[in-house]
């Protein structure tokens, strides 16, 4: 019997990463010609004391090295920044970086994307 043994959604994750490769740094994403260069971060979910955001961080993604010097304490989902504690959610930030090593051949490209507009798109497909 085709499949036995396995859940259908395994080839098909194996399918969608096929053309995504890890390499140092950087995330090469060859169907879509386009290299990102990854850095520990977080994205900030809610201030969680009542406190003012002083740093208006709730609702966007930092990199790790960002709020260490903001001087934060991070221990799993939450952070500690002077007096305000903070729900997280650890991951990691792409930054885009030059080109693939062999994008492909694209006659009109889309118009760029702003940073956060790419990570939701890339977590949209890959989540």
């Amino acid at each position: 019997v085709h499949g036995a043994g396995r859940g259908d959604g395994a080839l098909h994750e194996a399918e969608r990463l096929r053309d995504r490769h890890l390499q140092d740094q950087d995330l090469l994403l060859k169907d879509e010609g386009r290299r990102y260069r990854l850095s520990e971060g977080a994205r900030i979910v809610a201030e969680v004391t009542g406190e003012p955001d002083g740093f208006d961080i709730v609702g966007k993604c930092k990199t790790l090295a960002f709020l260490q010097e903001l001087g934060a304490d991070i221990l799993e989902r939450s952070m500690i920044i002077d007096n305000n504690a903070y729900d997280i959610v650890p991951g990691f930030l792409g930054t885009p970086v030059g080109g693939a090593e062999d994008p492909p051949d694209l006659e009109v490209r889309a118009p760029l994307l702003s940073d956060e507009d790419l990570l939701a798109q890339f977590l949209a497909k890959n989540m």
